[in-house]
């Protein structure tokens, strides 16, 4: 690497940050909001529908994976430098997870957004495998990519064998009567003008959805913290230069992955190749670009701001999207795909913008200063003047 190059490559910076984390999970945030707004649009045809079948097939679930995998880098990230610094490290973590799990709990009841809980809950997972070996780690992530389709599996096994085909289609039957029910019951709460009722049918739901067996398995989320651990755990992110066989096969398994769901079997064997691991090739792609062209690392610092700010960000989403589309609010219907697209990237801009004001003065996102102070039990230090340089906590 020349030395113009090295100046600029995308290495931890004095603070203890990797920019290549940060710009990636504003890049997930922004993702989510097409996806959010792609949720909540119509399906019209023509060029519309070339939007939707585009942001199902290129962004659906990828940046919820995206965020996952680097949820997985956090938490290796946290227990080096405790390592480093010979610093306990299990009993702060868990504490920073009850503070998400309560976060997580409050996004799911009052705006319906149910991925921090989760993140709370498998997070716990990390801590018992942190030491496995990588060997270990990679069957214990395929393990949990197939775990829920084993499940439903050993289900209908079961059930066909004790008590035949007819009770195994009276169980899926039923299974699909509640669902339906509990959902339909919370697009209808969605759409009248009562905050209240909508509130009590989201606290239904929530009883309804964490009783439901794929809330017990750890699926494709614990297998994305698993892969944020290990890339961590080999420096790929601080040394791409010396990863980029890794990081080209990771980009074709994710590839690979993504065309055998979507046009050669289906979704493939119990899960194992699955549409969402093309996120796989896109941060491996997004890598690679900010080795080859470190001036990006600059240009994207809007993005990475956002990304320093991925909780608080998270959080005026959802608010903001139940506020739009919610009856109790603006009860604004359905966009048009494009009006959608257009909306999502003009309300990730005001993101960029405000994240990139807040950080001028402030060390943290209000959110991550919440996260940070209840975790350690007293008010962090939050203005920039007169406070030593401290890595912020990597935020979701």
């Amino acid at each position: 690497m020349d030395p113009d190059k090295a100046s600029l490559a995308p290495q931890a910076d004095p603070a203890g940050r990797i920019p290549s984390l940060d710009i990636l999970r504003g890049i997930a945030l922004l993702g989510m909001f097409v996806v959010h707004f792609h949720a909540r649009s119509t399906d019209p045809g023509g060029f519309d529908d070339v939007v939707r079948t585009l942001i199902w097939r290129l962004v659906e679930s990828k940046s919820h994976g995206t965020f996952a995998l680097l949820f997985g880098a956090g938490f290796a990230i946290q227990l080096r430098r405790a390592e480093e610094r010979g610093r306990p490290f299990a009993g702060l973590y868990l504490r920073r997870l009850l503070v998400l799990a309560l976060f997580g709990s409050a996004a799911h009841a009052f705006f319906g957004f149910n991925v921090l809980l989760g993140y709370a809950v498998w997070g716990m997972g990390l801590l018992l495998i942190r030491n496995w070996s990588t060997r270990t780690l990679l069957v214990a992530a395929c393990l949990s990519a197939i775990s829920v389709a084993l499940y439903y599996l050993g289900e209908t096994l079961y059930l066909t064998s004790s008590a035949g085909p007819e009770a195994l289609g009276g169980a899926v039957q039923a299974q699909q009567a509640a669902a339906t029910a509990v959902n339909g019951a919370l697009r209808a709460a969605a759409a009248q003008e009562s905050y209240a009722v909508l509130l009590a049918a989201r606290l239904r739901h929530m009883a309804w959805f964490y009783a439901q067996p794929f809330s017990f398995m750890p699926g494709a989320t614990m297998a994305l913290f698993i892969s944020g651990l290990l890339l961590i755990r080999h420096r790929v992110f601080e040394d791409v230069s010396a990863h980029r066989r890794l990081l080209g096969a990771m980009a074709t398994f994710g590839v690979v992955s993504w065309l055998t769901q979507n046009w050669l079997l289906g979704y493939g064997p119990f899960g194992l190749l699955r549409d969402q691991w093309l996120m796989f090739a896109y941060v491996a792609g997004a890598l690679l670009l900010l080795d080859r062209r470190p001036a990006l690392v600059y240009a994207l610092r809007g993005v990475a701001n956002a990304g320093r700010m991925a909780l608080t960000n998270y959080l005026i989403q959802i608010a903001a999207l139940d506020l739009l589309f919610s009856g109790y609010a603006l009860g604004l219907g359905r966009l048009r795909p494009v009006f959608g697209l257009a909306a999502a990237v003009a309300c990730f801009a005001a993101e960029v913008v405000f994240s990139t004001f807040w950080l001028r003065s402030f060390r943290f996102g209000p959110a991550e200063w919440l996260w940070r102070s209840a975790t350690y039990g007293h008010l962090q230090p939050m203005r920039r003047s007169n406070v030593p340089a401290d890595p912020a906590p990597v935020s979701v």
